[in-house]
């Protein structure tokens, strides 16, 4: 029985004989007597230089417990469940394309070297974890030895996260498909290196503390198999392995969280039923399943005209979270979306249009929220910036952030077109309230008038011919005015007023390696593209579909007033074959463009 004392328990984090950090837990009066309810603790860390042992450390923790009256049997603290370290992990980000990186250092892709500034500011952002992917591939012997220089930065890195009482999540990332993917041609010499990686991996953190996790390997794939069933016998191996190895290292590690991805770490049913069986036999609390989301494809990519974040592509998302909720969460093992964003990003984050995108990180959150999935942000360098610390696009990281605790209010589109050639009507938007209420149109810091620049009638907000005419101005091509409807909680949805008409194109020439069609957008911005040949056959390359992929084959350059063709659009057309191209913009207008290509040339025309 305790006394009537506040108790503090102190945790130290170890590398050889130096005390990296110490955890200090305060633990209110009366709390360490077998209470079942969650204590509330203060957390501290700080450096320590020197070399008092771990007995001394562990003796002087023992001593403060039992000067306080509480008996060793009752000071033991029940170990925090896997649940509800996942759960705490949320949200995570991914320190992604530096030290997963396939070159020489952590700057080989062009991100520069991690700071502790840079942790300091992505905690402010208000991430709890940091997946940290490692590539060690460029960094070991022929025997799979790793370097020290380049084990002893990612420790350094893991400390500096974890002494900021971050959750870090380490694996062994682009390896996945250097050398582990060999696997169904080179069995044992895979397994055997594999191990080799995760012995040493293991022997240097098992002393870090709980708050650091371990991931099998990121996005598990093999060539050359026999078929899915050889792959996923081959991905049990390596987790049983990695799990055995782990666990056998001793220290921390008997019981640290360690991760399991599925094959691809997709959330297809058979590649989810296989993880959860595997897990199953393992009769280990301390585990939790990993996938990554990326979208619907079509939308992911902006292809096939998935354009919008539409009932298909949101069918997509639903399906995919309950599928693991359903095989894991349900069933008490935590599931962390180890990466997510969309595809598309791959070439920049313009290839979806900036409402549809947002949209789908609002549902995205809301729903794995829901699910009880913690997610961790797929951020290549792109988002947010390295050394500015500032968001590229603050818009949707305030998307993202507001998901992580309640809905937000959107609405079919962000874009309000009028066109000048056209007397201005009034215009009705569709909302998506999400289950919040629309409070009011505003610009800047004005409101509108309701009635008088305005109506809503349910989920239909309209916008006068009166407000729209005074918003617009003197009708300059582009965007003339920014709205912002709110609502009664969530982030305000973005509504940009746009004068437009009808694109001109032009007559072009130029070769497979460079040509533009010249265009003079008139305010009106492109969606995509499709491409036919005269006998209606799809033309370019994915020719399951007329629409081609945004960026990959086709891009509008509005500085320029171009629209670009690229080469691998251009390389896949039949020589000396008319193909019709349509170009779909967003205000809904299409206009029809002819381009034929014989060998390198090509030539463009309006008929």
């Amino acid at each position: 029985m305790s006394k009537a004392l506040d108790v503090w328990i102190v945790a130290a984090l170890f590398d050889d004989s130096a005390v990296q950090f110490v955890e200090a837990h305060r633990f209110p009066a009366g709390c360490l007597d077998g209470c079942e309810t969650p204590c509330q603790f203060s957390f501290m860390s700080r450096s320590f230089v020197g070399g008092r042992s771990i007995r001394w450390l562990i003796g002087s923790v023992v001593f403060a417990v039992i000067a306080a009256g509480v008996t060793p049997a009752s000071a033991e603290i029940r170990a925090r469940s896997a649940m509800a370290q996942v759960a705490a992990m949320q949200p995570g980000w991914n320190l992604g394309n530096t030290l997963d990186s396939t070159g020489s250092d952590e700057t080989s892709w062009g991100n520069p070297r991690i700071t502790e500034a840079l942790l300091d500011n992505v905690k402010a952002q208000g991430f709890k974890s940091i997946r940290l992917p490692v590539t060690w591939s460029a960094h070991l012997a022929a025997n799979g030895t790793i370097e020290t220089a380049y084990l002893d930065r990612v420790k350094e890195v893991v400390r500096w996260a974890l002494a900021r009482n971050l959750y870090v999540m380490v694996n062994i990332h682009h390896d996945s498909w250097q050398w582990i993917n060999a696997m169904p041609a080179n069995r044992t010499g895979v397994l055997n290196r594999f191990n080799t990686v995760w012995t040493q991996l293991a022997a240097a953190f098992r002393d870090f503390g709980s708050k650091l996790s371990l991931e099998s390997v990121n996005e598990p794939q093999f060539a050359g198999s026999s078929g899915q069933a050889q792959e996923i016998e081959l991905l049990n191996e390596l987790n049983a392995s990695f799990r055995d190895i782990v666990r056998r290292s001793g220290g921390n590690n008997t019981s640290r969280l360690l991760v399991l991805p599925t094959l691809h770490t997709s959330a297809d049913q058979p590649l989810v039923d296989a993880l959860a069986n595997q897990m199953r036999s393992f009769n280990d609390p301390n585990l939790a399943a990993t996938v990554h989301y990326y979208g619907y494809w079509p939308f992911s990519v902006n292809i096939a005209g998935g354009t919008r974040f539409d009932a298909t592509a949101q069918n997509d998302l639903t399906g995919y979270f309950d599928r693991v909720y359903n095989a894991f969460v349900a069933k008490g093992v935590p599931v962390i979306l180890g990466e997510y964003g969309l595809l598309g990003f791959d070439r920049h984050t313009g290839t979806i249009e900036q409402g549809e995108k947002l949209k789908f990180f609002e549902y995205l959150g809301h729903y794995a929220r829901t699910k009880k999935i913690t997610t961790m942000l797929w951020d290549n360098g792109q988002h947010f910036g390295r050394t500015s610390f500032q968001w590229k696009d603050p818009e949707l990281y305030a998307q993202i952030r507001s998901s992580w605790r309640t809905r937000s209010g959107t609405a079919f589109t962000d874009q309000v077109f009028t066109e000048r050639s056209s007397a201005i009507t009034a215009k009705t938007i569709a909302l998506n309230l999400n289950g919040t209420s629309f409070s009011g149109l505003w610009q800047g810091n004005t409101a509108l008038a309701r009635g008088r620049d305005y109506t809503v009638s349910g989920d239909q907000l309209t916008i006068t011919a009166q407000a729209l005419t005074r918003l617009s101005g003197s009708r300059q091509y582009g965007t003339n005015a920014v709205l912002t409807a709110r609502f009664s909680r969530g982030v305000p949805w973005k509504l940009n007023v746009i004068t437009y008409d009808r694109p001109v194109l032009s007559n072009a020439s130029g070769t497979t390696a460079s040509f533009a069609v010249p265009t003079n957008f008139r305010g009106d911005l492109l969606a995509t593209m499709e491409a036919k040949y005269a006998d209606g056959t799809n033309a370019g390359p994915n020719d399951w579909t007329s629409f081609k992929e945004y960026d990959s084959t086709f891009a509008p350059d509005y500085s320029a007033g171009t629209t670009v063709l690229r080469p691998d659009f251009l390389n896949t057309l039949r020589d000396n074959t008319k193909v019709t191209l349509t170009f779909h913009y967003w205000s809904g207008t299409k206009v029809t463009y002819y381009v034929t290509k014989s060998g390198s040339n090509v030539t463009g025309a309006l008929a």
